[in-house]
Formats: structure tokens, sequence, C-alpha cells
């Protein structure tokens, strides 16, 4: 199911205008505020995500807010062969010159469970989710912007990635993997113009984090401890961070791992 909407916002220089982004997991979280700031920044977009339905809202809100166009896409990124047909499908749904301009994987799922409770399913899913389907949606779109010219990927991976976190067993070994596949996307497609970098957040009190982690202050208090700037992230310190990667400011910026963490990989 597509749909395409057009509407009258704020003109101006803005760094992302003229370009065309997908954004997968835009229907809440820190997708849709990446969406957000993407519109606010002038791209216009592709969403996606499982549930068509919010999605729509929110394409006719950007559009309407920020003078973008945009298109929905429902796609499930367990499906075996998803990769491919999103990609094929989202490149279709925005008229312009070649493929878009922008890949931001940022869909994910997370079963916290301990080792020796760990559910085979769980981990089966996590990876499909979370490893298999970003890094073959990202190999696809890299080479499509490399025959074109070149692009940007911005991978939403986690600091989860980079240093353990108890409980996320699945999680952190397929963020792991996804970061070291844009590393090697940014080494392979960077001579043909196709920057590829990771974010790398700690907890981000999206209305799920601020759930689990934000209401819980028994829970949040270990890992508040170690970041030094003792507190979590907002969606929005994640959006600003996925803007400036796509834009012209960060020419020279590919393979990179920026964390958005308040310090804590160095605690």
């Amino acid at each position: 199911m597509t749909a395409i909407d057009s509407g009258s916002g704020p003109s101006g220089v803005r760094p992302l205008a003229g370009r065309r982004a997908l954004i997968t997991g835009a229907s809440r979280g820190i997708g849709a505020d990446i969406a957000r700031a993407y519109a606010a920044a002038g791209a216009d977009l592709v969403l996606t995500a499982r549930d068509a339905d919010p999605l729509q809202q929110a394409a006719r809100r950007l559009a309407d807010e920020h003078g973008v166009r945009t298109a929905v896409l429902a796609a499930d990124l367990g499906e075996a062969d998803v990769a491919d047909r999103l990609w094929d499908e989202a490149s279709t749904l925005l008229e312009g010159p070649g493929p878009l301009d922008v890949l931001v994987n940022n869909a994910g799922i997370s079963h916290p469970e301990t080792v020796d409770r760990l559910d085979t399913a769980h981990f089966d899913q996590t990876l499909r989710v979370n490893l298999r389907a970003p890094a073959l949606l990202a190999a696809r779109a890299g080479a499509a912007m490399a025959e074109h010219g070149g692009g940007a990927i911005v991978t939403i991976a986690s600091a989860a990635a980079l240093r353990p976190l108890a409980e996320h067993y699945a999680y952190s070994t397929a963020k792991a993997g996804l970061v070291m596949a844009t590393r090697t996307l940014a080494l392979e497609l960077g001579p043909r113009g196709v920057r590829a970098n990771s974010i790398c957040p700690t907890v981000v009190l999206t209305d799920m984090g601020q759930t689990v982690w934000g209401d819980q202050p028994e829970k949040a208090a270990p890992m508040l401890a170690r970041i030094p700037q003792s507190r979590f992230a907002q969606p929005r310190e994640v959006s600003d961070v996925a803007v400036w990667l796509a834009s012209d400011a960060a020419s020279m910026v590919n393979g990179a791992e920026i964390p958005v963490d308040g310090g804590y990989l160095i605690s």
C-alpha cells in the first residue's frame, strides 16, 4: 500500500533540500523523529514500517508542515526478500534523477533476555530484522547510488554494538555486525561517491525508552552511573546527527561510528 502527499510549507535554504530519503522504522520512536528532522531540513521522504496507517498520518502532517513530498510503503523487515523489494519500490515513489539519495537504516527490535534464557526464535528474528535486512538493503541502495554518482547511508546502530550490554546478546551481536557492514560499504563504495556511517546512541527516551528506562529509576540508575553526562539521550539528539551525516557538511565523513551517548563508551 502506498500513498503520496505534497504540501506547502516553509521555504528557504535547508541542508537536505532536493534530496530524497528512505527511512525505515519511521512510524515511531527515533525513526519518526528522524522523519520530522529530515522534512524540516527539506528532504522528500519515503517512510516505511510494518503498519501503513500511522505512516500515512505522519506523511500528511510532514508534507503540510514542511512542504516536502512524502510517500508511504508498508514492509516487514523480517520477510526474506524484503530488502530487494523495498528498495526497488521505494525508488519509484518519488520522481527524480536516479535512485533515492539517502537511506536511513533505523528499524530494529529487541528481546532482552539473559544468555542462559536465550530463545532461539528471538535470536533468529533479531538477526533477521536488525542485521540481515538492513545490511542487504544498504548494499542494494549503495550499489544503486554508486551507479548514479553517490549518496549517503546512515545506520542507526547502538552503543551496544561497541560495548556489550547485559541481556542484549542477540541485539548487540546484530548491531555490531551492522556496524561492520556499514564500514565495508564505506570502504568499497566511498570511491564512487557513497558515504556510509553509523550512529551509536545509548538509551534514547522515546516513548518506549521512557517506559523501559525513564519510568524505572531502579533499572536506570546503574546505566546512568556509567554515563558521564548523567542522563539519557533525547530523540532529537540522534536526529540532528542523522541530518548532518546526510548533508554536505559531512562530505568528508565516511566509515565512522558516531556515539550519541554522553560519554558512555569512554567510562
